[in-house]
């Protein structure tokens, strides 16, 4: 397949303005999946096989011990081969500042999810752009109107957090009963079967030369732009497992609970939604729309997209849990969410290890993505605009 980009000449004519604003016909095809030439603005290309990565480090720990940990967004070629430091020039070495300037709400859940074992967190996102961020055609500066310097690197982050937010693995290992032990062991099989009845395709599970739990890759193909394109689940290509088939450690971090149970277990498949997950604590209520985190809830109950991020504390209640803010109680009142000191009894929702829900369903809506200092009623009638809400635990 000898894909190259069509901006040129008359063909770049009509096709321009789309690919260069990263706006991207509906009828774009999949990666992967082409046989003629597309702008390579809205076609990734050679890298049309998208890995999301996460980590479990456990000596020494990173991150949340309740949590996997990012470690990268690849594109792959669709044989599993891969390009590596396309561009030199836009190795960036200042991702902290990019990032505290474009998108502080990326950064700050970077902190805490995006972690190098080393403790060097800025060296460690400055290798996962300029090894792999470089290389998605999608985010060169010729797809952008207008385009500001390093504006493609806010992207490739915020759509990797945006994406890792949607993949809860440690969620959906805990409720198939593949729990961190330092003692127990588990098969591959039921790590497999465990991840796969949730996202769809398999997943490439990674194991140390001790046969300890490390790594996930999570397989995409992508319609469109990675920006704003729709990220499909595809089967693995490349290097399979490299887990044994039994006696696989699933390692607590230090300083986290530690749950033993059987030696070896297995699971059966469990649908999400018979696997609701109350929670509590204290935490933010992230936006995803087009599987990119924009914005998130305010204390209100509204959805803002250039403000800070509300604290609210989830509650236990019965199957589910309330949320409260600091106007209030949280309910919803006339198919809409608001958190006010005049709500008296608050709503119980509910989460399915990925989204919260409402009443069995994971969809919120809007009638216009809000900017600048407007907010956005979420309603859970149906309107203009799609949306889903995820829970960021502090």
């Amino acid at each position: 397949m000898a894909l190259r980009s069509l901006l040129l000449g008359a063909v770049a004519a009509g096709h321009l303005a789309a690919a260069a604003s990263v706006t991207c016909s509906a009828s774009a095809p999949l990666s992967c999946h082409n046989t003629t030439s597309y702008d390579t603005c809205c076609l990734n290309y050679p890298g049309g096989h998208l890995l999301l990565t996460q980590f479990w480090d456990t000596n020494p720990a990173t991150g949340p011990s309740n949590s996997w940990t990012i470690h990268g967004l690849w594109p792959d070629h669709c044989d599993g081969t891969y390009d590596s430091s396309c561009d030199s020039s836009r190795a960036y070495t200042n991702i902290t500042q990019i990032l505290q300037a474009a998108a502080p709400s990326t950064l700050q859940y970077m902190q805490t999810y995006w972690k190098d074992y080393t403790g060097n967190d800025e060296t460690f996102w400055e290798h996962e752009w300029g090894k792999h961020g470089t290389c998605i055609s999608t985010l060169k500066p010729s797809c952008y109107t207008n385009y500001q310097p390093t504006q493609e690197a806010v992207d490739f982050f915020s759509k990797t957090v945006a994406l890792f937010q949607t993949l809860p693995s440690y969620s959906w290992l805990s409720a198939a009963g593949i729990v961190p032990s330092s003692t127990a062991t588990y098969t591959l099989s039921a790590i497999q079967s465990a991840l796969t009845s949730r996202f769809g395709y398999a997943v490439t599970i990674n194991c140390n030369s001790n046969k300890e739990l490390n790594e996930l890759w999570y397989h995409y193909n992508v319609q469109g732009s990675v920006q704003s394109g729709n990220f499909q689940p595809a089967d693995p290509v490349g290097s399979g497992s490299t887990c044994p088939s039994t006696g696989i450690k699933y390692l607590p971090k230090p300083g986290g609970a530690t749950t033993t149970t059987a030696t070896t277990l297995t699971t059966t498949t469990t649908s999400a939604a018979a696997t609701g997950t109350p929670l509590s604590g204290k935490g933010y209520l992230n936006v995803v729309t087009g599987g990119t985190q924009t914005g998130c809830i305010i204390s209100a109950g509204t959805w803002y997209t250039s403000g800070t991020c509300a604290t609210f504390t989830a509650t236990a209640s019965g199957s589910g849990f309330t949320l409260t803010s600091s106007k209030g109680k949280c309910a919803i009142s006339s198919n809409a969410l608001t958190c006010a000191s005049s709500v008296t009894t608050a709503t119980v929702f509910s989460y399915d290890g990925t989204y919260l829900t409402y009443g069995g369903s994971s969809s919120f809506y809007a009638t216009a993505v809000p900017s600048g200092t407007t907010q956005s009623t979420v309603y859970t009638s149906s309107q203009s605009v799609s949306l889903k809400i995820t829970w960021q635990a502090q």
